[in-house]
């Protein structure tokens, strides 16, 4: 990244830091009463593993929120994982994608479950799995997730729809052979 584009980067950050911040908040006031993550401890961290990699280099908005939901997936899942350990029995539970918006409405082995799931269908269609990330991981609306991928709201509500199929199926699966 040259020195224009470094300069522009900790202008912008610092703004879209804020939007992530009060997307994070909206989200948690719905989350669980046991719930120990704070929304702004998870973007806090999720913001500083995008910053302190060095030259990120983001070519635009849908890129850094791209990132931004790969983050906070990452540290979500980190943590579920860590709790799982932690616990005896972790047995897996079947999860109702109808039900769950956001990930941050989900236990820990539902969020393992979604994020396995999740790796697969990136596979099989990026486009809807970065949908999934923005909505479940970031708690954007279709319609904001619409304008980060730079896609028809219509599409967008055609791709939820898709991926929320195909990821409950993925996780039927995988709970069928538990």
């Amino acid at each position: 990244m040259d020195r224009g584009h470094s300069e522009a980067a900790d202008q912008l950050l610092p703004l879209v830091y804020e939007e992530l911040r009060r997307l994070a908040s909206f989200q948690m006031a719905k989350e669980v009463s046991n719930h120990t993550l704070q929304p702004t401890a998870l973007v806090h961290e999720a913001y500083l593993r995008l910053v302190g990699g060095g030259d990120q280099g983001w070519a635009n908005r849908k890129h850094f929120f791209a990132a931004a939901a790969e983050s906070m997936r990452r540290i979500l899942v980190e943590r579920a994982r860590k709790k799982q350990r932690l616990r005896h029995g972790g047995h897996l539970q079947q999860v109702d994608l109808g039900g769950v918006d956001v990930a941050v409405d989900a236990d820990d082995d539902q969020l393992l479950l979604v994020h396995e799931a999740l790796s697969r269908l990136e596979k099989e269609d990026d486009q809807s799995a970065e949908l999934i990330k923005l909505r479940f991981f970031v708690g954007l609306t279709n319609t904001q997730a619409a304008r980060v991928l730079n896609i028809s709201e219509r599409t967008a509500k055609r791709n939820w729809s898709y991926a929320r199929a195909w990821l409950y199926r993925c996780i039927t699966q995988e709970l069928a052979k538990s």
